[in-house]
């Protein structure tokens, strides 16, 4: 599957300009057995959008964890799930996010529901992106990257996470010309996305910095479901 119109890139490092996120309440009062939640208030379809939104399940890909010692295929993970898409080297939306999944994690650990839902970072910038790096890029960022429900997943190539997180999910990043080029940056799409268990999408938050509370609210409407 290949995702719709690309987001117009705004030229500014972290961010690409695109419709608004999914948030809100139902609209139309539609059911979809696919998913738990209803429809977002929002003036357009899933399918009007360059990424995955309500209602439509992730692509059917395997995806290497850091050391490729295995891959994770996403329609098999058994829990609820958060991905959201980053460099390490980014300095602006990325560690935002990251904080965001990791304070999640903490509030899961913390309530008793750790085991019921997985997190997945998966990098667009695998040549930089080692299992070493991760791994450091893991204590700055203070996340529990050794507990069961967290795996950083990592594309093989730089064309698979094109062809993964650009083409399947629909989450554009584009590599920023640099005089030093081994600190290249990149604009992207920021994107974070709770999964079913079932592998459709229940919420795609469209932000920079994404709402902690909802995303917990809403992962327990659908844990509980």
């Amino acid at each position: 599957m290949r995702r719709r119109t690309v987001l117009k890139s705004t030229g500014a490092v972290g961010t690409i300009v695109g419709v608004a996120g999914c948030l809100g309440g139902g609209r139309f009062g539609d059911s979809n057995p696919d998913v738990v939640l209803e429809e977002p208030d929002r003036e357009f379809e899933s399918s009007d959008v360059p990424y995955l939104a309500w209602g439509e399940q992730v692509p059917d890909v395997s995806v290497a964890t850091p050391t490729e010692s295995r891959e994770v295929r996403l329609r098999d993970v058994e829990t609820p799930a958060l991905l959201t898409f980053f460099y390490s080297h980014c300095q602006t939306v990325c560690p935002v996010l990251i904080s965001t999944q990791r304070n999640i994690q903490s509030h899961a650990q913390n309530n008793g529901y750790a085991d019921a839902v997985t997190f997945f970072p998966m990098t667009f910038d695998p040549g930089r992106d080692t299992a070493d790096r991760l791994g450091v890029y893991s204590d700055e960022m203070n996340v529990d990257a050794d507990s069961e429900n967290w795996q950083f997943l990592r594309p093989a190539s730089k064309q698979r996470a094109k062809e993964v997180i650009q083409d399947q999910f629909g989450v554009m990043f584009q590599r920023t010309d640099s005089e030093d080029m081994d600190m290249y940056m990149f604009t992207h799409t920021a994107l974070t996305l709770l999964v079913n268990a079932d592998g459709f999408v229940e919420r795609a938050y469209r932000s920079k910095s994404p709402d902690e509370e909802t995303i917990i609210a809403d992962l327990k409407t659908v844990r509980n479901a």
